[in-house]
């Protein structure tokens, strides 16, 4: 997994690699709206940075003359260190984090519940190690 931070352009070009699978660049920049697309060349550019540099997609595949790309890492991974990233700033406390999603309103009962559940599954799994 990439470690380094993500741009904003990386992560729309992920979320199109994710959400769709295995893309040509054409197909890259046409998940972007049309008001904000950006240039064919721009996509090309930053593809094959995250290609040859941060390892983060692959050439898949050649069709004709199109090249067909795909994810390395998940959205998982890529996540992950979004939210590392956030905390390091916090000073790594969640507890900012978590008061804000309250307040927000992003945080239901029921995420709740399943972290609950996820922290009894992690504490048990301590347990046997």
């Amino acid at each position: 997994m990439s470690s380094q931070k993500l741009t904003k352009l990386e992560l729309q070009i992920m979320e199109a690699l994710w959400t769709r699978g295995m893309c040509s660049i054409r197909e890259i920049q046409e998940t972007f709206p049309a008001k904000n697309r950006p240039a064919y060349t721009t996509v090309q550019t930053t593809v094959y940075r995250m290609e040859s540099k941060r390892k983060i997609v692959r050439r898949a595949k050649r069709i004709s003359n199109a090249d067909i790309f795909e994810a390395t890492i998940s959205r998982e991974d890529a996540q992950g260190t979004l939210i590392d990233e956030l905390l390091a700033l916090l000073g790594g406390r969640a507890k900012p984090v978590m008061a804000h999603f309250v307040k927000s309103g992003k945080l239901t009962l029921d995420d709740v519940k399943e972290a609950e559940k996820m922290l009894r599954q992690l504490a048990r799994k301590d347990k046997s190690t």
